[in-house]
């Protein structure tokens, strides 16, 4: 999926400087010589170690106590779909593709498929979250992310398919487009056209884009058509009362830019506590504005129509609420089974979102541009305006495990 993304989510790096030593020879009449040394490469550290239990288990918090499968929401189907969503990925070639080239050599796609059979089965099975995490102890080892800190610290954000209403055709009211694939995408010189090249500073350049012909759906509002390119999917409402989606295609050749970064960097907004409500906010007020900030991310996004379909992971799966994550696919392994530990909001009887502290079984099945590095998780909220309003301001630290068979 687009992926998918929140808006402000930052994308992260790491800088690793390696001094050049060199040896100076000195000979008689001669201008010294530089002897360059080739530095000393260190060892790759794998993004995932496995860990012993009692060091991180507390007697308030152990891993594999997702009680939240027996509370009042029980989701317990909704990680059993997500599990079979992972089993029918990973009994494809694409999944065979991907393990071969896994870095971490005894994580194998024969143990994340037998892993994620016997995680069903105890899921299934167990009368208890107390029941499970004693089985899930006795049965499985825990591998952590070493996060953004070599410590195991991940930053989390969450993303959500949002619900926009919008026009098979242009009128005078919907008249900003969303695009779907040119047909010669893959013949495109690098480096490709940025986002204003191919929809001008105001979002309406129109029959002067060279993605004429190729409009899919129109909205009223710019913003909606940048925030569908900032998920990667939504669900419409088309003003003939119908309903369909969309979802990612493709997407030219440019790195994330955070636009909550870029207004802090101009003043415009603290960025301490921004969130993606407060951003929608600011340019409900001011309008003209979109015009100046949402050309800084130069990438632009094209889609598909996929015709009411649920929102559907980078490995070709739908992705489930509260049940799936998108991490770097270059690092983790594909539709395996995780647990994370981090604080979400949830919705209070009182219409208010209070953040709790959870730890939840989850699928790790979608991917995304800004979500880099072993410090990285983007959450799947949901669909609608309550999932966009708690992936809005879900953010902090928290820790990333993924479990396996013993073997």
């Amino acid at each position: 999926m687009r992926k998918n993304l929140t808006l402000l989510a930052l994308s992260l790096g790491i800088a690793f400087i390696n001094p050049l030593s060199a040896v100076i020879a000195q000979a008689p009449n001669s201008q010294p010589v530089t002897i360059p040394v080739t530095p000393e490469i260190p060892p790759v550290v794998p993004a995932l170690q496995p860990i012993d239990l009692e060091t991180v288990c507390t007697p308030q918090n152990c891993l594999g106590l997702d009680e939240q499968l027996w509370g009042k929401r029980r989701d317990k189907q909704a990680l059993l779909t997500s599990i079979d969503n992972s089993l029918r990925y990973l009994a494809t070639s694409k999944a065979v593709t991907a393990y071969q080239n896994y870095p971490i050599k005894e994580i194998t796609l024969s143990r994340v498929r037998r892993s994620l059979v016997r995680f069903r089965q105890l899921v299934v099975s167990s009368r208890s979250a107390a029941e499970l995490q004693a089985a899930v102890r006795r049965e499985f080892v825990f591998y952590q992310s070493v996060g953004n800190d070599g410590k195991g610290t991940v930053k989390f954000t969450a993303y959500y398919e949002p619900v926009y209403t919008a026009s098979r055709v242009r009128t005078s009211v919907y008249k900003y487009p969303l695009y779907r694939l040119p047909p010669d995408f893959q013949k495109w010189p690098k480096p490709h056209p940025k986002r204003v090249d191919l929809e001008g500073k105001n979002g309406l350049l129109g029959d002067k884009s060279r993605l004429r012909g190729l409009e899919l759906l129109w909205f009223r509002n710019r913003l909606d058509a940048y925030m569908v390119h900032i998920q990667g999917s939504a669900q419409i409402r088309l003003t003939n009362g119908r309903r369909t989606s969309v979802g990612f295609a493709g997407g030219t050749d440019y790195a994330w830019t955070s636009i909550g970064r870029e207004l802090a960097k101009d003043g415009k907004l603290p960025l301490s506590g921004l969130t993606m409500p407060k951003l929608i906010a600011y340019f409900r007020q001011n309008p003209k504005e979109l015009s100046n900030y949402l050309p800084r991310w130069e990438r632009f996004v094209f889609f598909a129509e996929t015709n009411g379909t649920p929102a559907t992971g980078s490995i070709l799966v739908p992705v489930t609420a509260e049940r799936s994550i998108a991490t770097d696919k270059s690092l983790m392994p594909p539709g395996a089974l995780a647990l994370i530990i981090n604080s979400f909001p949830y919705p209070t009887s009182r219409g208010k979102l209070e953040s709790r502290l959870v730890n939840r079984f989850v699928l790790d099945q979608d991917t995304g541009s800004a979500i880099k590095g072993p410090g990285r998780v983007d959450y799947f909220m949901g669909s609608g305006q309550l999932a966009g309003d708690r992936a809005g301001i879900t953010g902090g630290n928290g820790s990333l495990f993924y479990l396996f068979l013993k073997e």
